[in-house]
């Protein structure tokens, strides 16, 4: 098998339906508009991130990618990160959100809560999202109820601007998990 225009077909556990894969060499090959398509929605709504990084080929490998992802978002005014933080769904919550933070926050069993719990959660996230004016933003993969409860808790009691921060590195730890799934 050539690997220049290797692809890959792998079926993500949380869904029905194939994940399409490219090697990095694909990926460095691609017009900016079918990496748009294909990248677009690793930083959540914010396409411009991709856009931005698709004149940054080539790449060497998913991690390269990656940094020069999160180097767009640390270039970001404060306003337009807190925007990024603020296109993250609330945990937990039920409604229009991206295919991935749907399957992320299924594999955390964020989508089978019990009405009490349910409620616990609904609170910690009105509760974070009027302390620091966006929504609590975790990566979840891996991680269980407890944890995330556990580190909502805590993270209420951060400053706001360290809360900016963290949930920064949050979303830069939710795109690897995203680029991982997409770069084979």
């Amino acid at each position: 098998m050539h690997c220049r225009n290797f692809v890959s077909w792998h079926t993500n556990p949380f869904t029905r339906p194939a994940v399409l894969t490219y090697s990095i060499d694909h990926i460095n090959q691609m017009g900016q508009a079918d990496f748009m398509n294909y990248f677009g929605a690793v930083f959540e709504e914010t396409p411009d991130v991709a856009e931005q990084v698709w004149n940054d080929r080539p790449f060497q490998d998913a991690v390269d990618l990656h940094q020069k992802m999160t180097a767009v978002v640390e270039q970001m005014t404060v306003a337009e990160q807190i925007a990024l933080i603020r296109a993250h769904p609330e945990l937990g919550k039920r409604g229009k959100m991206a295919e991935a933070s749907v399957q992320e926050q299924a594999g955390a069993g964020l989508s089978q809560l019990e009405a009490d719990d349910r409620e616990h959660m609904r609170q910690l996230n009105s509760d974070y999202r009027e302390k620091f004016g966006f929504p609590f933003v975790m990566a979840v993969k891996g991680l269980n109820r407890s944890d995330i409860l556990t580190a909502f808790e805590q993270r209420l009691c951060m400053a706001a601007e360290a809360e900016r921060v963290r949930s920064l590195a949050e979303i830069y730890k939710i795109a690897q998990f995203r680029l991982n799934d997409l770069v084979k």
